[in-house]
């Protein structure tokens, strides 16, 4: 392993470890979702520096947009009530 491999491979696994806490200490569900995301694709690049091309494109895919996409249908849902309150509808 060289240097750069190693150097590499230790800002891989530091950026998993700051997103995985800041996704979940994260006060907005929006920037949480994102957060989870980003940590999907920073996954999906370890699994390809592991030699597992296919767990990796399982994680891009599963792991990062189908279900950020729901997660993010899911706040556009949860938000609406609010609105529809603050606007002083029933």
């Amino acid at each position: 392993m060289t240097t750069l491999q190693l150097i590499s491979d230790l800002m891989l696994a530091g950026g998993l470890i700051v997103l995985a806490c800041a996704s979940m200490l994260c006060r907005n569900l929006t920037r949480c979702v994102v957060l989870f995301m980003s940590f999907g694709l920073l996954m999906a690049f370890s699994w390809a520096r592991l030699d597992a091309p296919d767990i990796a494109l399982v994680e891009v895919c599963i792991g990062s947009g189908l279900t950020g996409a729901l997660l993010l249908s899911t706040i556009s849902f949860l938000d609406r009530p609010a609105r529809r309150n603050e606007a002083g509808g029933n």
